[in-house]
């Protein structure tokens, strides 16, 4: 199906310092799908508690969360911050990037619109595509690049932008890992006039490469400790001290806008 004709404004709510966007899965692709459509930049956050955690220590980020761009929310702490806050008639509700990343795929594989998937390793990004190809045989992939370990810098993005130019797609996809991704595509989509969305550890679980939580574990609040144990030395600090930082905010920016 080819999904249009939907405004890419949505009612927000402030969890921390980052305004989050109130959308269901399926609304949030048809704001992409839009500005691919109308090759208009317009990048895409999926914001989880790790991200409220940094951007109430990291005023670059904050600057980002709160500039340009939609921020979803990745994570059921964020959606129940969401709830709590909220008097909106419309109940926030979680989109997982992941999930969004697959609803997306299968949205778009009869539309023409051709994908760019940016970030993680050359292995990864092989087993990616050939998953892509077998589940979604009429998808359209543009290309895809591994970008070298470094800085986001003036070479970085110029590589990024040779790669992305040279095959023309109409959504890039960017897995580089927070809050670097973020940075990142909020300035290629600026480059390229195209959607731009991070998508995290999305590449990695549709490839293989990382085993992903059981469908009743993203569904509840503990998927975030499934990924702990499954990865303790990369992400323990990430969750322990994030998660505290997450409730420090939430309730130290509620009592100021109370």
């Amino acid at each position: 199906m080819h999904i249009s004709d939907t405004p890419r404004s949505f009612p927000r709510v402030q969890v921390g310092k980052v305004p989050f966007d109130v959308a269901e899965p399926n609304e949030a692709i048809r704001a992409i799908v839009q500005s691919a459509d109308e090759h208009t930049p317009l990048p895409v956050r999926l914001s989880n508690a790790f991200c409220v955690a940094l951007a109430s220590q990291d005023a670059d980020y904050e600057k980002l969360l709160q500039g340009p761009g939609l921020n979803f929310a990745d994570g059921a702490p964020v959606v129940a911050a969401m709830r709590f806050h909220s008097d909106l008639t419309k109940k926030p509700s979680r989109v997982r990037g992941p999930s969004l990343f697959r609803l997306s795929l299968e949205s778009t594989e009869d539309t023409g619109l051709r994908h760019f998937f940016l970030g993680t390793t050359e292995e990864t990004l092989s087993k990616l595509v050939a998953k892509i190809e077998e589940d979604y045989p009429k998808l359209k992939i543009a290309g895809t690049y591994s970008p070298p370990f470094g800085p986001l810098d003036e070479n970085f993005y110029s590589e990024c932008m040779a790669r992305i130019e040279s095959t023309s797609p109409d959504i890039v996809w960017v897995a580089l890992g927070t809050p670097k991704q973020d940075f990142a595509a909020a300035r290629l989509s600026e480059l390229s006039s195209c959607p731009c969305v991070g998508v995290g550890a999305a590449f990695d679980f549709v490839a293989g490469t990382v085993t992903e939580a059981p469908e009743w574990i993203q569904n509840s609040y503990l998927e975030w400790l499934y990924r702990l144990f499954s990865e303790p030395k990369r992400l323990w600090r990430r969750y322990l001290f994030g998660n505290v930082q997450f409730i420090r905010s939430v309730f130290k920016e509620g009592r100021n806008r109370g």
